[in-house]
């Protein structure tokens, strides 16, 4: 393999913002090829990301239609300022052209959706028009100025044109997408090959869930909420289990990450405490840089490409916390978007919604603070109201699960008083 080059992320312990961590990781980042790819059905395609553009081989509509439920006629057939009489010649329903042509003087009623029929460029809405007699032989009174020539009409095309891109390559694709390609008669799409994400966690004092639990020691959280939030991203996940603190089997458990996966996650053994031999061995396969990122719950963090064996593309290693919130925390503000940049989808800037705090919040200026809290309707004044959700120790899951978002108290901001509004990201809009 190539070497990977001269990198500024493995310069030695880096002191960095949120904000400048993001840039650093956004810049180094290369999506996977798009020839990795392949054709699913539709059924199968939700979450994915789209590989080639999908041009639409059909006008949407396919053909003049009906906007609403109404008379069509020709509106050429208005008066100006009287009332307009038609005598009605039928009906129109969806799915059942109208045979012959609307005669000058008439009208048909018709159908939401319904094909337009010749001689009719302009739809009445029901609500407006007076009919007495029979809906489909009766006399039609439409009052002056009510309705203008041509309205109520949807032309051939006039959503999507033949031959136009229906969803462009990138697109992380969603219900609707799904939808949408099925009413243009298509039943697969080109999908990017998923990204393969290896997890392990680190620590002697880490024991996995079922097994006794030694005093002094804790179950392993970390692998099975990181494993669900990379599964939510359409990703597959390759569990590599608890890895002991010892170099020997640290060492085995990269060769094997590198080998299986286009990106390693570890919890634990990324901050300055730890062992010596994590930071050595992670140096022996690539160019991992070590920071120090001003951020609460957080602050390790390691990143950079790791060496795989026959390929020229890296695999790219982040380095977590090992406290249950920080790993949460930090894969939400540095892992979630660039696994999507991997993947192939298109950089889409993170939804970020404004709240009012509903209590005062303490915070100090130089490091951006991540809050658990809970976004709800507000008692007064309408909007959103934002509130805590417990204790917000790095390691209290608890009000984490309980949390359906988290405050973001950027980095040069101080304290928040109660009614100050607050930047919040929604969980819905992560996972």
């Amino acid at each position: 393999m190539n070497e990977l080059g001269p990198s500024p992320l493995a310069a030695g312990e880096r002191n960095l913002s949120v904000d400048e961590a993001r840039a650093a990781i956004a810049a180094a980042l290369v999506p996977l090829a798009r020839s990795e790819s392949r054709e699913l059905p539709l059924a199968e395609a939700a979450g994915r990301v789209l590989a080639a553009d999908v041009i639409s081989p059909i006008d949407v509509p396919a053909y003049d239609n009906s906007a609403m439920d109404g008379y069509a006629f020709a509106g050429a057939a208005l008066a100006a300022g009287a009332p307009t009489v038609l005598r009605a010649a039928g009906i129109v329903f969806a799915g059942k052209p109208f045979t012959g042509a609307v005669a000058t003087g008439h009208c048909v009623r018709i159908m939401t959706g319904a094909m337009m029929p010749v001689g009719a460029d302009t739809v009445v809405p029901l609500e407006l028009a007076q009919v007495d007699g029979s809906p489909e032989s009766g006399l039609v009174n439409i009052a002056p100025g009510v309705i203008r020539p041509g309205e109520n009409r949807r032309r051939q095309g006039e959503d999507l044109a033949r031959g136009r891109p229906a969803l462009t390559a990138g697109r992380v694709l969603r219900p609707a997408d799904l939808g949408l390609v099925a009413s243009l008669g298509m039943t697969t799409l080109r999908v990017m090959r998923p990204l393969r994400v290896a997890l392990f966690s680190t620590g002697d004092e880490v024991v996995e869930p079922g097994a006794p639990l030694p005093a002094g020691c804790i179950y392993d959280s970390n692998r099975f909420s990181l494993g669900a939030a990379v599964r939510r991203l359409g990703m597959e996940v390759v569990d590599l289990g608890l890895v002991r603190d010892d170099p020997q089997a640290l060492a085995s458990v990269v060769q094997r990450a590198v080998r299986e996966a286009d990106v390693v996650i570890t919890s634990g053994g990324v901050s300055a405490g730890d062992a010596d031999y994590t930071r050595e061995i992670l140096a022996r396969h690539g160019e991992v840089g070590f920071w120090k990122v001003a951020m609460r719950p957080g602050r390790p963090f390691a990143f950079g490409p790791l060496r795989r064996p026959g390929s020229e593309a890296p695999s790219w290693l982040f380095g977590l916390p090992g406290n249950p919130v920080a790993a949460l925390v930090t894969f939400y503000a540095f892992v979630r978007e660039a696994l999507l940049v991997l993947a192939g989808a298109a950089p889409a800037p993170l939804p970020v919604l404004t709240a009012r705090s509903a209590a005062a919040i303490r915070k100090r200026p130089g490091r951006t603070e991540f809050q658990r809290a809970i976004v709800e309707p507000a008692a007064e004044g309408g909007g959103w109201q934002v509130r805590l959700s417990g204790s917000q120790g790095a390691g209290v899951l608890r009000s984490m699960s309980e949390a359906n978002a988290l405050v973001v108290l950027g980095h040069g901001q101080g304290s928040v008083a109660a009614g100050e509004p607050v930047a919040v990201w929604l969980f819905e809009g992560l996972v």
